[in-house]
């Protein structure tokens, strides 16, 4: 038999009509074996759609499917509907009768080709219609808003047939100059892909009906003059031009669309890797190969040209398939060309393992069997494949390796081509950065997050049965671990059988099987929990808790949110997991009542309840994160975690707090809750707020700065004083939690401070008093006094405080002095046992108890020491003239004063520290200290004098 050569025509030496014919009829040859394909897998209702859509775009019948009005454009050049075709659509409407146009006249519609899977190894029964509905530049706006309506109507009829159809109006003057506006595929990506489109339309659509592609008669190699090449056709008249159709020409692909279509398959594998992975390494290739890239269209093109039209070697996706090979091969990448090949096989979804449906084999499954033949793929790889949707656990992992390492791969040669090309001016930074955290937040393990197994490798993976037992990590009974294990096991099987998980901690278990789907409603799960103290009911109710508050499948993360980073949404505390807080009273059968109720201070010994935490989050990147506390400050450090993990501004995330554990479960968790919703309303109010919270008998401050949350923890009462006297920068306010210092004033005291005001409160407790003081940043001061009248206790006080308000004001500027002055003294009497307030007037001493004035400044010295003078009533006492006898002096001069040799307490009226460093605008406790130290040693030289 003749074989009819390779044909290369040479425009300079003359072009023979006949020889294009003969190219436009290899073309066509081609187009109609992949039509007929198309056909065979199609329904009767859907052929009827594939065979009527050109007559339906060719008239205007108002009986005919996707009848707009009379002026929708319609005619299809060159098209004549043939006798079977008008058969079927009077067998749709009887009234039908086809006119045959006579004379020139004009065809909008210019061509329709069929894009998609149709006709390809990958076609199934659930491939779409993505047509071009190629159209007359000359249409304007209302004809081509009516002919989108008339593609409109007909995706509707083809839906009532079976088909799911989508038509993309596409004007060719404005395509080739990449100017498009609509989505020109149900997969396309945007307007960045123009060329890549364009060699996917080449090598892929099916010509339906109208003018032929231009391009189909411009040689290989004539590509890179393609439009001087197609002028001459035209204009010499080889062709004519209401005959075909020019939608470009692929001599030149700018580097920027390469890594725009990784990006968009990027994003896509994320969720379904295989469909992307080809496309992917396609693009990878394409990207080496730049600037001279050898398109896949143009080696279809090569092959018409050369009559190599075996459809089998020409389908789309094995023609991609043989590049990949190529490519791979020559890399010495096996492992790479495996999974392309698995991606290929899944992708066609014949099972090659069971018998097929009808008793002969479709052209797509004998095409299959030999690839995977020549891939030398044994039956037991077929097998497990095909039985991708009852893939579990350790089948998903190990694919996941391989789908996680390529996607991982094309993103860094994605941005390595993308500096090397320098396109920013094609794609941001922003977007590259923005994919490579889809990826990380998708794909990347750090500590504490849950790693998602199953991005689309298996349709379900959850378990019937499965066992989960706490035991010792090593031999020797080192610290426990959790393990999940296939099946339910006694508690001598699970020995011996390999787990399918370990973990440490119980709930970062259970997230990763709720997050992957391991487990389900209908899942069994068999239980040995070993030293914990889990219960059934307890396990069942963590599950509930985590698929309440995290429900699956998990949204799609928001552009912005990558932009920023991430910050939780949501969040669930679970405490005392697997722990009883009262098991020592447990075991014994024995229940404790008592008064004292509070979780964190229980029972008359205030024992915390609270043991451990775990704290399950989800970010705005859809990363699920665990953390676990334990240990004595547990509650305090997940608080304080909880707190700087919000972000500073925004939506703040939602919170549940569950506690399933044997006893006092459902206060516990309400405690916690309050606790955190207490602390949490406090973040960004007025000041730098601080939160007192008491566990057992121990104090916690913590200072409630967004992102910076600090904790302070005081072993008792007296510490916690001295904790709150430190001088502060500025003013922050103190709230107390609910029940910390139960029965002290200090209850009451603390929470009622005021910015810019001294408040003094006092109690008296037989023959003594104590006076507490919060000072205009809310410092606390305290001092115990003996106790003969409220006058005598207060007045010193009082005009000391006087006299230092008197110099802080006289500091200021005399504009504006009124308004900037502090002055305000107030004073309250501690009432009812330490649990009320009653407010007081200031102390006014009667004009017949005249006060006896001791003034003292305090001055720098070196070696950090200070330099005291004492002025008494006006007469100085300095350190220059009594050395260390000063104090003894001073009490010998007071002693000299008085009327009786009764020795009282002498006190401090008027301190001066202006020239201490820093000290010239000092908070008030800080002059409340120093007056207290040069009172115990003026009053222990009173009475030693």
């Amino acid at each position: 038999m003749t074989r009819t050569q390779e044909i290369r025509p040479d425009i300079d030496d003359g072009i023979d009509r006949k020889v294009l014919a003969q190219l436009r009829a290899r073309f066509l040859k081609v187009n109609d074996g992949r039509l007929e394909r198309a056909m065979l897998a199609l329904s009767t209702r859907q052929q009827l759609v594939l065979r009527l859509l050109p007559l339906l775009f060719h008239v205007n019948h108002p009986l005919l499917p996707g009848y707009v009005s009379g002026t929708t454009p319609a005619g299809v050049a060159t098209f004549e509907p043939d006798d079977e075709v008008l058969a079927e659509a009077q067998r749709l409407t009887r009234s039908f009768s086809y006119k045959a146009r006579r004379g020139p006249q004009p065809t909008p519609i210019h061509g329709l080709f069929l894009m998609g899977s149709l006709g390809t190894i990958a076609q199934d029964e659930q491939s779409d219609l993505d047509i071009w509905v190629c159209h007359s530049p000359d249409l304007d706006v209302a004809a081509t808003g009516e002919l989108q309506k008339k593609c409109s109507a007909l995706e509707a009829w083809a839906a009532s047939q079976g088909a799911e159809a989508h038509f993309f109006l596409v004007d060719p003057a404005r395509f080739t100059l990449g100017d498009r506006e609509a989505r020109l595929t149900s997969d396309d990506c945007g307007t960045t892909q123009h060329y890549l489109l364009l060699d996917e339309f080449y090598r892929t659509a099916i010509w339906l009906a109208g003018r032929t592609p231009l391009w189909w008669l411009v040689p290989t190699y004539e590509e890179g003059r393609y439009a001087e090449y197609a002028r001459t056709l035209l204009s010499k008249r080889f062709i004519r031009a209401e005959d075909v159709l020019d939608l470009g020409n692929l001599a030149h692909i700018p580097p920027g669309e390469f890594i725009g279509a990784s990006m968009w398959q990027l994003y896509k594998g994320i969720e379904s890797p295989y469909k992307s992975v080809l496309k992917l390494l396609l693009t990878e290739v394409y990207a080496r190969e730049h600037p001279r890239v050898a398109c896949l269209s143009l080696r279809f093109k090569e092959a018409v040209y050369a009559n190599r039209l075996d459809l089998d070697e020409l389908d789309p996706y094995v023609v991609v398939y043989r590049r990949l090979e190529e490519y791979l091969r020559a890399r010495n990448e096996p492992e790479r060309l495996e999974l392309i090949r698995r991606c290929l096989y899944l992708k066609v979804n014949k099972k090659l393992s069971r018998p097929p449906r009808n008793r002969s084999k479709s052209w797509q499954r004998l095409l299959l069997e030999r690839l995977t033949a020549e891939w030398h793929w044994s039956p037991r790889q077929l097998a497990m494949l095909d039985s991708r949707s009852q893939w579990k656990v350790r089948q998903v992992l190990s694919e996941r390796r391989a789908l996680v390492n390529e996607l991982t791969y094309s993103y860094r040669f994605l941005s390595q081509f993308a500096r090397s090309e320098q396109t920013a001016g094609t794609l941001s930074s922003r977007d590259l950065g923005v994919l490579g955290r889809r990826l990380y937040a998708a794909f990347e393990r750090k500590a504490g997050k849950v790693e998602f197994i199953n991005p689309g490798i298996a349709p379900d993976i959850a378990e019937d049965t499965l066992t989960l037992v706490q035991c010792p990590s090593t031999e020797d009974g080192g610290e426990t671990q959790w393990a999940l294990f296939h099946g339910s096991l006694n508690a001598q099987e699970w020995r011996d059988f390999a787990p399918l998980k370990r973990s440490r901690e119980l709930i970062a278990l259970l997230a990763w099987c709720h997050r992957n789907g391991v487990i389900d409603a209908s899942t069994r799960v068999s239980l040995h929990p070993g030293n914990s103290d889990l219960t059934e009911n307890e396990l069942s109710n963590l599950l509930a808790s985590l698929q309440q508050a995290f429900p699956l499948p998990l949204g799609q993360v928001d552009e912005n949110a990558l932009l920023r980073p991430g910050v939780p949404t949501n969040t669930l505390l679970l405490v005392n997991v697997g722990v009883d807080p009262l098991r020592q009273h447990s075991q014994k059968n024995f229940h404790l009542i008592t008064e004292h109720n509070d979780a964190l201070g229980f029972s008359a010994v205030r024992e915390n309840l609270v043991l451990t935490l775990d704290q399950v989050t989800l970010n705005s990147w859809n990363e699920l994160l665990v953390q676990r506390y334990e240990g004595p400050d547990a509650l305090l450090a997940c608080l304080r975690d909880y707190l700087n993990a919000l972000p500073a501004n925004g939506p703040r995330p939602g919170l549940r707090v569950r506690c399933y554990c044997r006893n006092r479960a459902q206060a516990i968790g309400q405690r916690v809750e309050e606790l955190f919703k207490d602390t949490q309303a406090l973040l960004g109010t007025t000041g730098v707020p601080r939160f007192l919270l008491q566990v057992e008998q121990r104090f916690h401050i913590l200072q409630l700065e967004p992102g910076q949350v600090n904790h302070a923890s005081l072993p008792d009462l007296p510490a916690l004083v001295e904790h709150l006297g430190r001088d502060v920068p500025d003013y922050s306010p103190l709230q107390l939690d609910r029940h910390a210092l139960a029965e002290q004033d200090l209850s009451v005291i603390l929470p009622v401070g005021r910015p810019g005001c001294i408040q003094v409160f006092y109690r008296q407790e037989g023959g003594s008093a104590e006076i507490s003081l919060l000072d205009e940043r809310n410092a606390l001061w305290r001092q115990r006094l003996p106790f003969h009248d409220e006058l005598s206790l207060l007045n010193p006080l009082h005009r000391f405080l006087q006299s230092l308000l008197y110099r802080r004001n006289a500091l200021l500027p005399l504009e504006g002095t009124e308004a900037q002055a502090s002055g305000e003294i107030l004073y309250y009497e501690v009432v009812n046992q330490g649990r009320g307030l009653e407010r007081r007037a200031a102390p006014a001493a009667a004009v017949s108890h005249p006060f006896y004035d001791v003034q003292a400044i305090v001055e720098p010295a070196d070696a950090g020491m200070v330099h005291v003078t004492l002025y008494c009533n006006h007469r100085e006492f300095s350190e220059l003239e009594y050395g260390s006898g000063l104090f003894a002096a001073v009490a010998r001069h007071i002693l000299a004063q008085r009327r009786s040799p009764e020795r009282y307490p002498c006190y401090i009226t008027d301190l001066d520290l202006s020239q201490m460093p820093g000290r010239g605008q000092a908070q008030t406790v800080h002059y409340l200290r120093y007056k207290v130290e040069l009172e115990d040693r003026l009053n222990r030289a009173l009475r030693e004098g």
